[in-house]
């Protein structure tokens, strides 16, 4: 009895020194570089795959301005341009064009062959 109780008190000192304690929070980083400007933009147009887009961003370290449009499949053109700076992201969004959508035409299907008929009843079946 001795020898167990002694043994679950070695498990309990143990079990608390085996995990460190990790901090609650983290610290700031210590690299804290200041807001740089940048611009960059790029355009795909891509006939074979009907691909079509492109995208222009710029900031001048404190405030972001940009555009993007994308080709849509109805025919359309989708045009974003945003602006995002301390107080959020505001974007107007148009399109370029008309919905186009292709005529319906009813399916001409019809199978190649007599489906068989089914029965509930199977031959083999002792009513």
């Amino acid at each position: 009895m001795k020898f167990l109780v002694l043994a679950v008190l070695i498990a309990v000192a143990v079990a608390d020194t085996a995990y460190p304690e990790y901090p609650a929070t983290y610290d700031k980083p210590s690299y804290d570089y200041a807001p740089q400007p940048y611009s960059y933009s790029y355009a795909v147009k891509d006939e074979a795959s009907y691909n079509d887009y492109s995208h222009s961003e710029s900031s001048d370290g404190k405030v972001v301005t940009g555009s993007y449009s994308v080709a849509l499949p109805d025919g359309r053109t989708q045009v974003v341009t945003y602006k995002a700076d301390s107080y959020g992201y505001v974007a107007d969004v148009k399109y370029i064009g008309e919905a186009k959508y292709p005529e319906y035409k009813p399916s001409s299907y019809s199978p190649s062959y007599d489906p068989p008929a089914y029965s509930t009843v199977y031959p083999d079946s002792t009513y």
